[in-house]
């Protein structure tokens, strides 16, 4: 399944891997690799694949799950396909509330007391996920846990969900994608040091000079 989805996000560039012109994020990191994973949405058989994908992850990790919350806003659309072909309930948490009406943060119905799952589109350092999931745990819900289309699996990330006490399952992740786009002739197989060096050190640019000597 691992190599499947990172074949398909791959094929439909929702994954664009490219050492030798590294994307800047937001953040001013440099890297080699860039995620949006919204155009899933716009290819019917991959967008099939992810959201049967993240809603037999949590058949599997969290069969308990009464209720799929999605992050804003990445993450409402797979929350929504993927509560359907599960028959569960689903809404979102907003990143704020909102200063109008019942000034909700939290959209959809939920009980206290209640099993959530999380649906989130990509983990690179958690935070945005980690938001959402103390949103629900100070409405009183249950956070299982979450599940998410792709993780970057930097050491930041793990540490910050160990520490919340929080597992993320992801359909695919960095390593795995790394190694088809190699297979599959997308970049030289050499590249694939330097991609990992990005994941275990974001902050460290010398994966960039190496494939310049």
């Amino acid at each position: 399944m691992e190599e499947k989805i990172a074949r398909a996000l791959l094929s439909i560039g929702a994954v664009v891997v490219r050492p030798d012109e590294p994307f800047t994020w937001a953040s001013g990191i440099k890297s080699p690799i860039y995620c949006d994973n919204r155009l899933t949405l716009t290819s019917p058989q991959v967008r099939t694949e992810v959201e049967y994908g993240l809603a037999n992850l949590v058949r599997e990790k969290f069969p308990e799950c009464e209720v799929l919350m999605g992050t804003s806003t990445a993450g409402i659309a797979h929350a929504a396909i993927a509560g359907h072909i599960m028959g569960l309930p689903m809404g979102y948490v907003r990143s704020g509330a909102k200063d109008h009406g019942k000034k909700n943060q939290i959209e959809g119905r939920l009980e206290k007391g209640e099993k959530v799952v999380v649906v989130e589109d990509l983990i690179s350092t958690a935070g945005s996920a980690l938001e959402v999931v103390s949103v629900l745990r100070e409405a009183g819900a249950e956070v299982l846990g979450i599940v998410s289309i792709f993780t970057y699996n930097m050491k930041k990330g793990r540490i910050a969900l160990e520490m919340a006490h929080v597992s993320n399952y992801s359909l695919t992740n960095l390593d795995v994608l790394a190694k088809v786009a190699a297979e599959d002739g997308m970049i030289p197989e050499q590249d694939i040091k330097r991609i990992l060096k990005f994941r275990d050190d974001p902050s460290d640019e010398s994966w960039i000079k190496e494939g310049k000597e």
